[in-house]
């Protein structure tokens, strides 16, 4: 009769630290699982190009890093930009953060980063100081515009347009060799009716390269290399050779 009063009891006390051990579980294991960063790869850049991540999700952005075909970055999400996708990433090698455009990375986030509307005032609010700080000169107060715009508008009316010219020479972003930045070169533009022109800029150490326009688009250069270019809104990014490259704006070519 002792042996059986002992068991029982020990079966009663299991019964009833089983729901204190079940309630004391949570409190050990996490609710969930962290969730894995979503990796992005870059892609279909021409050859020796490199990717501009920028500080903000506008073709005239601060450039924040470059990085080549193939790398992996942490996709934040796609959101888009007044009709042009763009997808807030991360970067390791180089460190940094900013916004690429979405047609050079593969798989794209479906997710959406949050505050789009304060992102696109941003870029907005900041194209030419950003433009400016990039190439290296003093921030410009914007003219205050008698009518609202849109961020393209004003980014590319703004900052690359006419407004730029300083002592009278228009200046267009533009570098000449392997991973030199961006730098103000000047320009002159020699238009040969309503979408056609040359425009001609001339390298801050000497020398120049004639870049023609045909039906509003970058067609060729004078220069014998490798001539391509892509397009970020109205901005013509253009790349001649293993190293030119240079910013040319709608505006530039066929003027207001």
């Amino acid at each position: 009769m002792m042996r059986r009063t002992v068991t029982l009891r020990k079966s009663l006390h299991a019964l009833i630290a089983a729901p204190l051990l079940m309630a004391a579980w949570p409190s050990v294991v996490p609710a969930h699982a962290e969730e894995a960063p979503f990796i992005s790869v870059v892609i279909g850049l021409a050859p020796d190009d490199l990717l501009n991540i920028r500080a903000k999700p506008s073709a005239i952005g601060k450039t924040e890093a470059r990085l080549a075909a193939g790398a992996s970055v942490r996709n934040l999400g796609c959101n888009d930009i007044d009709g042009h996708p763009w997808c807030k990433i991360e970067s390791d090698n180089p460190k940094a953060t900013g916004w690429a455009p979405a047609r050079y990375l593969v798989p794209l986030n479906p997710a959406t980063v949050p505050d789009q509307a304060a992102d696109a005032m941003a870029a907005e609010a900041d194209a030419t100081p950003d433009l400016t700080a990039r190439l290296g000169g003093a921030s410009q107060p914007a003219s205050p515009e008698p009518m609202p715009k849109s961020a393209a508008e004003i980014a590319m009316q703004d900052a690359y347009g006419l407004a730029l010219a300083a002592n009278g020479t228009l200046q267009i972003p533009c570098a000449r060799y392997v991973g030199q930045p961006m730098a103000p070169c000047a320009a002159s533009v020699t238009r040969k009716g309503t979408d056609k022109a040359d425009v001609t800029v001339t390298w801050p150490d000497g020398g120049s390269r004639v870049i023609s326009f045909d039906a509003g688009l970058p067609a060729s250069s004078d220069a014998g290399s490798n001539f391509r270019f892509t397009r970020e809104g109205n901005l013509n990014m253009i790349r001649i050779g293993v190293a030119e490259r240079f910013e040319i704006a709608d505006t530039v070519v066929l003027g207001d």
